[in-house]
């Protein structure tokens, strides 16, 4: 009589568990890539500004200002002639007009947030200084000169433009001061007290607090040389050692070869 065969095993739940454990390694992969990103990034869920000002500064005191700013905050902090309505029409020209100096390059560009109007501004200046006489600005004062062996960069925002203060606000909105420095940071009283990624300082203040007028003191001391230079100079340095081991290296093998003694012919 013949045994009855084993029955047969489906392959099916083993291929179910891998397929579930792909997934998970997928999920666990796509984890890893956003916590990289936001640590790499400096923070890729950084706050939401109601005004902001980003200073990109330059050892030759020329300097590039970007304001990412809502029309209310605008016309609340800086008097600015434009109708804070979200569902009123933004003139390009008169932002540029607004923001505008002679001989001053400006940029301007609009975009909405949670249905609201946002301009973007970004002004170029010779001299970091010359921005407090454009009106916008004019609530800073701005110096940029040498101090021993470092340069010190200094801004106090002061109080606000007197204008309307109604912008419809929840009370949670911020404003930020943040500047881009070329050189290494060798002193800074920023609230974080931490430097970010690029040599980037933050200063920031509730939006309450920039309406009621208290002023905003930024104290930087840079060194002298930019990042860019001081890292040609170290790699510089470092090829130049480099090469100077390689000779080293070659004159020592060629000097051993020709001390080496020569053996005696074989007698006959």
């Amino acid at each position: 009589m013949n045994s009855p065969l084993p029955e047969a095993h489906s392959p099916r739940p083993r291929a179910v568990n891998i397929q579930r454990i792909s997934l998970g390694l997928v999920r666990v992969l796509l984890l890893a890539i956003v916590c990289a990103a936001a640590i790499g990034c400096g923070g890729v869920f950084k706050p939401e500004y109601e005004y902001e000002e980003e200073l990109y500064l330059a050892l030759d005191r020329s300097a590039t200002l970007n304001v990412y700013a809502s029309v209310a905050s605008l016309v609340a902090l800086r008097g600015a002639t434009l109708d804070p309505d979200r569902r009123a029409r933004i003139d390009p020209d008169g932002v540029r007009r607004f923001f505008g100096a002679p001989a001053v390059p400006v940029s301007v560009s609009l975009s909405r947030r949670d249905g609201r109007r946002f301009v973007n501004v970004s002004v170029q200046v010779d001299d970091v200084r010359q921005l407090a006489r454009i009106a916008p600005f004019a609530w800073s004062s701005y110096r940029f000169d040498r101090r021993g062996d470092v340069l010190e960069f200094r801004q106090t925002v002061g109080p606000p433009a007197e204008a309307a203060a109604d912008g419809d606000w929840t009370g949670s909105e911020l404003v930020a001061f943040r500047v881009h420095l070329p050189s290494e940071v060798v002193f800074h009283n920023a609230p974080s007290g931490e430097v970010e990624r690029g040599n980037i300082l933050a200063w920031e203040q509730s939006l309450a607090d920039r309406l009621a007028g208290r002023p905003v003191e930024i104290q930087v001391h840079l060194e002298p040389t930019s990042i860019l230079v001081r890292t040609l100079l170290l790699f510089g340095a470092t090829a130049v050692a480099a090469l100077a081991t390689l000779a080293a290296a070659i004159w020592w093998i060629s000097r051993r070869g020709r001390q080496r003694p020569t053996a005696a012919p074989a007698p006959r």
